[in-house]
């Protein structure tokens, strides 16, 4: 997904700004404008979950949008924030959905992480990933880097580009760069050891 987050303000910004000063019909707008986007966003993590899921686009999307425009004001800058915000709730949906199924938290979690360094195409070809024990290792990586974590939330779930994170982080994309390979490493040993190293 190509977002420029510097760019002059588009539709989406302008909605969201319609948003934060109050006008009703702004929630309406921004659905019907960002759907299409969400649903492929949705089914691109979806295909990143384990075989037998049976969670689809349509309700993941509709799901985390609920979750994105509850009781709390709407208050994202632009299309950008307001992207890695959703990144982040289909992320919390699917951690939720796999609790309520019942995943163990170890062994069926461990499955090799396969990061390529371009986000575009973030996991091996019929990689199936335990979100419930990718959350659990991104929570811990957040209290070590929270930086770092957040690179993976918005090149891995959000599937922003290497320059569009350093815009949004306000960092080099040298710095992002160096982040991913780092926090891909470190995801890759703590999903696929006997347990998270401390």
């Amino acid at each position: 997904m190509d977002i420029d987050p510097l760019q002059p303000p588009h539709e989406v910004t302008r909605i969201l700004e319609r948003a934060r000063d109050g006008e009703g019909t702004a929630v309406e707008a921004l659905w019907s404008t960002v759907y299409q986007e969400l649903r492929r966003l949705a089914e691109a993590q979806l295909t990143r979950e384990r075989s037998g899921h049976t969670l689809q686009p349509t309700a993941l999307v509709n799901e985390a949008f609920l979750r994105l425009v509850g009781p709390t004001p709407v208050t994202w800058d632009n299309r950008a924030h307001f992207f890695g915000a959703a990144a982040r709730a289909m992320r919390q949906v699917l951690v939720d959905y796999a609790r309520a199924r019942g995943r163990s938290k170890r062994g069926e979690g461990k499955v090799p992480l396969s990061l390529e360094l371009e986000p575009e195409h973030p996991t091996g070809a019929g990689s199936n990933i335990d979100f419930l024990a990718l959350d659990e290792a991104l929570l811990r990586l957040a209290v070590m880097d929270e930086r770092m974590a957040r690179v993976v939330e918005l090149l891995f779930f959000a599937g922003l580009t290497v320059q569009d994170t350093a815009r949004l982080l306000e960092v080099s994309p040298a710095t992002v760069s160096g982040d991913w390979k780092i926090a891909r490493m470190w995801l890759h040993r703590e999903l696929t050891s006997d347990g998270p190293r401390r």
